[in-house]
């Protein structure tokens, strides 16, 4: 799956228009987001924490184009609890944002 940098800006500037400043905070925002869901995830320790934490990464991720951390938090909401590989596909494509 092809990684596109700009999706998230996209996004954010066809929501708000030509507003760089407003979209840095709210990429600023989405990117905090992100992380605390990630740090969500990895304290996950029942399946039941587990796949909300990742169905809530899977659905911010959606809310903003950033299409392959969506695909790999859905990836992660079918592994298994503490998943290695798979938390290691979400810290690199979190730190790509």
């Amino acid at each position: 799956m092809a990684y596109d940098p700009g999706a998230i800006d996209a996004t954010l500037a066809a929501a708000v228009g030509d507003e760089p400043v407003l979209i840095a905070e709210l990429r600023d925002a989405f990117l905090d987001s992100v992380r605390r869901g990630l740090d969500g995830l990895e304290a996950a320790h029942s399946i039941d924490a587990w796949q909300i934490a990742a169905l809530r990464l899977k659905g911010l991720a959606a809310s903003f184009g950033a299409v392959r951390l969506m695909a790999i938090a859905g990836e992660a909401a079918g592994a298994v609890v503490q998943d290695v590989v798979v938390l290691r596909k979400l810290r690199r494509a979190v730190e790509r944002l």
